[in-house]
């Protein structure tokens, strides 16, 4: 089974934000079945993550992000997350992904990211958190986010 649309990806997914703010993910809707299909092919909010490689590659983006973002899936997987911002916002991107590996979460981001076509946009009020398993262990870093705006 692909991740995508994998429930064991989706309990880690939403587990790791439970357990690590103590509230439900902004990326469900309470009135719809929370399941990995529903997230993978009609959350309205964009949802990625991100492997611990030194560089990390995309491991998840639902369909929202892959149609803000331009790409497939496997292009999604294939490319380095840090690919998603342009140079000169990297620094920045880093600081928040920094803040997230020593507190485990961040809320209220705004930044801005590039689109396959080069098309950029800002996205408002995003949240990160770290991807960890009830053991413990790290497998990444999640992202969601439900406002942009072309630039």
């Amino acid at each position: 089974m692909s991740r995508a649309e994998d429930p064991q990806f989706f309990d880690l997914l939403a587990g790791s934000y439970r357990r690590l703010t103590g509230a439900e993910p902004p990326f469900l809707d309470p009135a719809k079945p929370a399941d990995a299909a529903w997230l993978y092919t009609q959350a309205p909010a964009c949802v990625l993550a991100h492997d611990t490689a030194p560089d990390p590659r995309f491991i998840y983006a639902n369909r929202s992000a892959q149609d803000l973002f331009e790409y497939s899936w496997d292009e999604f997987v294939a490319t380095p997350s840090r690919l998603s911002a342009e140079a000169p916002d990297r620094a920045e991107r880093q600081r928040l992904l920094d803040a997230v590996a020593r507190d485990g979460f961040a809320s209220g981001y705004a930044g801005i990211r590039i689109a396959k076509s080069g098309r950029r946009f800002m996205i408002d009020d995003g949240v990160l958190w770290q991807l960890r398993a009830e053991d413990g262990t790290l497998h990444g870093v999640a992202a969601s986010f439900a406002r942009w705006r072309n630039l």
